[in-house]
């Protein structure tokens, strides 16, 4: 069968940009040998976060009582906590497949691919050809090669979304993104948690002064953390009629250890990109898997481009959706977008979250750029402290010569939302006198990021 575009996949760039070259006019292959809506809708964004807002939840009914609220008991039934984040998925997933069986120039197939050749995908039993090639394939939980792994269970961040119970004592191995949100809501859940991370501090891409105070937070949340845990095992050891799993954290010190009931693995994510046979389309990838691709995120196939997380240019939600808009545009405007453009924004869903925009100190300091640093802890801003959750703080970090706006990182409640705030002013590279001319809402976390600029440090 021919078409004039084939999409693999159906995460966050595949079916808009399906939607996007149907209205266009072109025949349209899909292929998605799963659900509909890729990592995010199945098991990342969605129902990652909605688990977070049910311990969130949790957590505020616990605090009742600092806000003058009386609560005679708190109880939490997981088998409904794990009912309402899979009903939420599921209306997303059916919504998503609607949407695209209904697009007028497109058709679905439903199976796995593999290249036959440069132009031609087989799937099942359909051979597909297409002028134009689409992989928006994604990625998958990496599972380590450590002493023990293929002795004991262990769960990733897809499996932890059929977990319908608590565990007596979660185990988790990663100290970064994935591993802290799902530490902070299990505790909240009622496990004891225990995080192990090889490096000297946790999310070792963020700067200390935000590593620490996200330390900081998680500690006074009762969650254990191990840090330059450099050399890790695992072991199976009796407990009462069962069994727990023991960790250990230095090959020459048998009796570091962490023990607990069950493990989970947040040690980061592989790209599956190993069985399309990329060989036989002469599309080339690097030593970690990730498909190699131009400004414009095109393959060294012409024919093919690669899509979201499977490129290795964002490895987020948003960034594959902008993928899809920069491969939309130049195909049917001629718009010469490149991925190289965007500024990098993300957020840690921790509580409070983490929102972040543009350099971080580290970054800056590499580019050899002479940097001032404003800072402004979360207790001196007042719809912190009217909510009563003043953890964290707000950090800017801005150009000494010319005073434009470089990154920020901005923990604390709200700055998942208030980080946008200084998007729009980054890319505009606007000086920090005009940011602060800006009349803000009152009151919000936004509101005080100007004041922030006010009394600049060297960094």
């Amino acid at each position: 069968m021919n078409f004039d575009a084939l999409i693999i996949g159906t995460g966050q760039a595949g079916p808009a940009l399906a939607a996007r070259l149907d209205k266009a006019g072109m025949k349209v292959a899909v292929v998605e040998r799963a659900r509909f809506g890729g990592t995010c809708v199945n098991n990342g964004c969605t129902p990652t976060k909605a688990l977070v807002a049910s311990a969130y939840a949790a957590q505020l009914a616990r605090r009742a009582g600092d806000y003058g609220v009386r609560l005679s008991s708190v109880s939490l039934n997981m088998k409904k906590v794990k009912a309402r984040k899979d009903a939420i998925v599921a209306q997303s997933v059916n919504n998503l497949g609607k949407w695209m069986h209904g697009l007028k120039n497109a058709k679905v197939f439903h199976g796995h691919a593999r290249f036959v050749d440069k132009e031609t995908i087989q799937v099942g039993r359909e051979t597909l050809n297409a002028d134009k090639i689409f992989l928006d394939v994604g990625g998958r939980p990496l599972v380590p090669k450590m002493e023990g792994i293929d002795k004991v269970p262990f769960l990733t961040n897809e499996s932890m979304m059929d977990v319908d119970f608590v565990p007596k004592h979660l185990l988790i191995v990663g100290g970064s993104y994935i591993g802290l949100e799902f530490a902070q809501m299990y505790r909240r859940f009622g496990s004891r948690v225990t995080v192990v991370e090889m490096t000297p501090q946790l999310i070792g891409r963020e700067d200390p002064d935000v590593s620490e105070e996200i330390r900081q937070i998680l500690d006074a949340g009762d969650i254990e953390i191990r840090l330059k845990a450099e050399c890790l095992s695992l072991t199976r050891v009796k407990s009462g009629s069962g069994s727990d799993i023991r960790i250990g954290l230095d090959c020459a010190d048998k009796n570091k250890h962490a023990r607990g009931s069950h493990l989970l693995l947040a040690v980061g994510r592989v790209p599956n990109t190993d069985d399309l046979g990329l060989e036989l389309a002469g599309v080339q990838t690097d030593k970690r898997g990730y498909i190699e691709v131009d400004e414009g995120l095109k393959t060294s196939n012409p024919r093919v481009w690669a899509l979201g997380d499977c490129n290795g240019k964002g490895a987020f939600t948003h960034t594959s959706y902008n993928d899809y808009e920069i491969v939309a545009d130049n195909l049917l405007g001629n718009a010469g977008r490149k991925y190289t453009d965007r500024i990098p924004v993300y957020a840690l869903y921790t509580d409070p979250p983490l929102g972040r925009v543009g350099m971080s100190e580290a970054e800056i300091r590499k580019a050899g750029i002479q940097a001032l640093v404003g800072k402004r802890p979360m207790t001196r801003v007042a719809r912190a402290v009217e909510k009563g959750e003043t953890q964290g703080f707000l950090k800017i970090h801005v150009e000494e010569s010319s005073k434009r706006i470089l990154g920020a990182a901005l923990l604390g409640t709200g700055c998942d939302e208030a980080v946008h705030s200084l998007i729009d002013a980054i890319y505009a590279r606007t000086p920090i006198h005009e940011f602060q001319r800006r009349v803000r809402i009152h009151p919000t976390v936004g509101e005080l990021l100007p004041t922030v600029l006010e009394n600049l440090k060297p960094l």
